[in-house]
């Protein structure tokens, strides 16, 4: 009997379906991996930005978070919007209780329109509760800065920004580079070795949920078996494709396109 691969996300759901929940059970789906979800908030969204947050309770995610495993399990387990201290520490919590692994944390801290998705007090709880349960953390720029306190200009800056992240007890992080100047390079680092995964710089408005679709990637990978490097490696393949064939959808920043293979079928 073939295996059916898990991942659990535990993020925020995207009204416009471009980012978070959304995006992320799209991106498992494509992947080759059951998504299942635990919703920390409600947004009202669209590509022009965020509505409305309507944030749900840290039991009502913690009861998400175990009905799910009591149930059916996961392989794998993302994290993206967490809004506030108190869900971050729950979310911490059950991923210790449960033993959960191959965690993907996202630090999603400020939307594609500029509209903050973390308070500012959980980035503490983040630093001291949840990066240290680890596989990978996927910083962008700014997040990257705002963990470590870093400004990140040159390489030598995103080097040392990457150990310290790892010092906090992930496993492994990659700083995402897609506030970079030149083509869109990621540089990984597991504690004991760099690595930058390149790709062409595509010119396109259509990046709405690109940070919390290749954390998805990476965790549907990571729950298929690979390890963080090449789970790395293949989702920055896979996002890169799906910017290519984005839609344009909307009057802001349209959603990549989470099933292009399905052009090819």
């Amino acid at each position: 009997m073939k295996r059916i691969y898990k991942a659990l996300t535990i993020a925020g759901s995207d009204s416009g379906a471009g980012a978070g929940i959304q995006a992320d059970l799209k991106t498992f789906a494509a992947n080759g991996v059951y998504g299942t979800s635990a919703i920390t908030a409600l947004t009202a969204q669209n590509t022009r930005g965020v509505q409305k947050i309507f944030p749900l309770s840290p039991a009502i995610v913690a009861a998400q978070i175990d009905a799910v495993i009591d149930d059916i399990g996961a392989d794998a387990v993302k994290t993206g919007m967490l809004l506030d201290a108190a869900v971050v520490k729950v979310v911490a919590a059950r991923v210790r209780a449960r033993r959960l692994r191959n965690l993907v944390v996202d630090p999603v801290m400020v939307a594609k329109s500029g509209d903050l998705l973390l308070r500012k007090d959980a980035i503490a709880a983040l630093k001291s509760k949840l990066i240290p349960l680890a596989t990978v953390v996927t910083p962008n720029v700014p997040e990257a800065e705002k963990l470590t306190g870093i400004r990140l200009k040159r390489l030598e800056d995103f080097k040392e920004a990457a150990r310290r992240i790892v010092a906090l007890g992930a496993k492994t992080v990659v700083i995402k580079g897609g506030h970079r100047k030149g083509s869109a390079t990621d540089l990984f680092y597991d504690g004991k070795k760099f690595r930058e995964f390149s790709a062409p710089r595509l010119r396109t408005r259509n990046t709405h949920g690109t940070g919390c679709t290749f954390a998805a990637a990476i965790a549907a990978h990571l729950a298929k078996g690979a390890k963080p490097e090449e789970a790395v490696r293949r989702a920055k393949r896979y996002l890169t494709r799906a910017i290519k064939d984005s839609y344009s959808i909307g009057a802001g920043h349209g959603p990549v396109n989470h099933f292009y293979d399905l052009k090819t079928r």
